[in-house]
This record gives structure tokens, sequence and C-alpha cells, in this order.
């Protein structure tokens, strides 16, 4: 059964190079020889990868970038009618590839994939085998779908930033958002993993082999950004910078079980787990320092409102209003109460203070103006 399917795949594959040899003399502008190297890079053989054509793909893109267009037309072409997780994962692996050609015309341009694999399921076996390379081949689509957005988008901003000058704050801010986006790629391809039994095959540990190598990578970056991040931020950007630092800790402990899982499943490049960069604790301490004299400004500023709160100070009159008569004027007895606004002082008749942060009602006991 298995030398039937591999027969069959072969077949597809040669059908698949003599319409590209046929495309040849219909078309002036696709590439041939290039998509011809896209179809075996891409084969249905699980047993191997064919770096060599691999590599003739990155000699094309980084020969011309007017090379990106057949590179995106072909391969969206071959997983586009694909069914076969071995096609599926040697198309993402041969873009990872293109990407880490570091050519900024091409990865500025890509974008995002140019195919959508977000729901992919294998049809030449039953999904009892195959759910595994399905998850598989989804979780690696989901990161390098972000992964290209994210390059382009940073090559974009750099060619931005070289016609004009950013400021201090401006910058600051967006190295913050750049290190949050790549520890949200770190969790995304640290969830790519084989998850079933069956999965121990040549073409997934090749496909691990890549991506240790990008989880380094892209954890390498993290650490370094911090360290270039900390002696510039102030108080405005201190509470998302310890944030930072608090998630970028908990994922160095992840990528270290990530290893630890990849080497017992037979993964190469991690038989050595390499040495991550610390953090300086006193940096992180000035950080933590600098976010809690930003919190008491605030803290100390309420406890100043709820003291004046209570300094109100209401004074009790007399409940009844009585009338002294004299043989030169009427005089109330609210009269002797005065108060000297120049030394904030009751000069006569001190009643007690009622001092309370909570409304205080007072009842007169009001004249009878109609009973006499």
């Amino acid at each position: 059964m298995k030398l039937w399917k591999r027969a069959a795949a072969a077949i597809k594959d040669r059908k698949s190079l003599l319409a590209v040899g046929f495309s040849r003399r219909n078309s002036s502008y696709r590439n041939a020889d290039l998509e011809a190297a896209i179809i075996k890079a891409t084969s249905h053989d699980d047993s191997s990868v064919d770096y060599s054509n691999a590599h003739r793909v990155y000699k094309w893109i980084r020969s011309s970038p007017l090379n990106l267009k057949t590179l995106v037309f072909a391969i969206s072409s071959r997983v586009n009618h694909t069914r076969s997780w071995i096609v599926a994962l040697k198309s993402l692996m041969l873009l990872h590839g293109v990407l880490c050609c570091k050519v900024p015309s091409v990865v500025g341009e890509i974008r995002r994939l140019p195919f959508d694999l977000s729901d992919f399921s294998d049809g030449h076996s039953c999904l009892s085998k195959t759910w595994g390379f399905n998850i598989f081949v989804r979780t690696y689509f989901a990161f390098l779908h972000h992964y290209s957005s994210f390059l382009s988008d940073q090559i974009n901003r750099l060619r931005c930033n070289n016609r004009r000058s950013l400021e201090k704050f401006d910058s600051v801010i967006q190295e913050l958002e750049r290190i949050q986006k790549l520890q949200s790629l770190l969790d995304m391809i640290l969830q790519i993993r084989p998850i079933a039994d069956n999965m121990k095959k040549t073409l997934i540990l090749e496909a691990m082999d890549c991506l240790v190598i990008e989880s380094i990578n892209i954890y390498g970056r993290i650490c370094g950004a911090i360290m270039k991040i900390l002696p510039l931020a102030g108080k405005t950007e201190a509470a998302t910078v310890l944030k930072i630092v608090h998630k970028a800790t908990s994922q160095g402990e992840d990528l270290l079980i990530y290893f630890e899982f990849c080497k017992s499943f037979g993964v190469s490049n991690a038989r050595e787990t390499p040495q991550f960069v610390r953090i300086p604790e006193e940096e992180v301490e000035a950080i933590e320092k600098m976010i809690n004299s930003v919190q008491e400004k605030p803290k100390l500023e309420k406890e100043k409102e709820v003291e004046d709160e209570k300094a109100i100070v209401v004074l009790e009159q007399p409940k009844k209003l009585q009338t002294i008569i004299t043989d030169k004027w009427e005089i109330f007895e609210d009269d002797y109460c005065c108060f000297d606004r120049r030394d904030d002082k009751y000069h006569q008749n001190h009643l007690p203070h009622i001092v309370t942060n909570q409304p205080v009602y007072i009842t007169y006991t009001m004249p009878d103006l109609i009973t006499f």
C-alpha cells in the first residue's frame, strides 16, 4: 500500500513538472526553471528533503526580486491544489527559508502568505492517522503567516525611519511594541510540535530543526532589545517594560522545556541547550523603583484629597432662634459667631467641630409664624 502511494505521488510530481515544461513555450514572463525547482523542493516524498532544489529557489530569489512573482504563483498553485500534509509542510519550510534569505525587497513585498492553511486537513489517509500532521501544519502556518507580516512591517518601518528622524519617545514606544510582537511570535512557535505517536518522521524532524533555530533567533532578539531599551525607558513606559521583562523570563523557562522535548524527540539542533542571555537584575530593580515612585504620587494625592474632605468643618447652630431686645438695636445670637478670615479663629461662642467625610444634616426648630 505504501509503495502504491509513493508511486502515485511520484506520478503527480511528474505531471506537475510536465505542465511547467509546457508553460515554458507558452509564457514569456514565467521562470520555468524556478517553478521546476519549487515543485522538486515540495515533492510528495516524506523520507527526505530536496535541499539542493531549495537552495536553487533561494538563489533565484536573491538574484532578482522579479522572481518573487513566479515564486508566489508557483507555490500558491502548488498548495491550493494539494491535499497532502507532506507538500503543505514542505511549502511552508520553503517559504520559511525565503524569509530567512534577508532580501528586503522580497520580504517587504510578501507580507502575508499567499495561501491559507489555517483549516488544512490531509485527504490521503484517515483522520485517525493524520490528525497530528494536520495540527502541525496549521500551527506552523499560523506562525509563519504572522512572522512574514512582522518582517514586512519592520522593513517598511526602517524605510520610513531613513527618511525622517524619530523622537526618543516615539522610538521607545515603537521598540516596546516590536518586542511584544516578537514575544507573541515566540509563543506561537513554541506551540509547533509533534503530538501524535506516529509523527517521528524525517520530514517532521527536519521541520523541527528549522523551528528550533528560529526560536533561539527570536528569543535572542527579544533579550537584546530589552537590554537596549532598559536604559532609555522613562516613567511612562516603565510598567510596560517590567511586564515585558517578566514575560521574557517566563518564556526563557518555556524555551528550556521546549528544548528538552525536542531533544527527547530526536531533533538534532536541540542536542545542546544554549546558554540564554540573562537580563541584569540591577536594571529590573531600577524599573521597579521607577514604577513605585509613579504609583506613590497618585496615592499621596488621593490621601491629601481624603484629608481635605475630612477637614470640612460644620458648626452647630443654636436649636432656637431668640431675639434680644435692647434700647439700641435688635441682635440675633447668630451675630455672636463671627468668623475672622485673617487668623482663622472664632472670636466668640466657640462651638464644637463636626469633622466627617459624610454629609451632615442639622435640624433646626423653626418658629411658628402662624399661631400667636
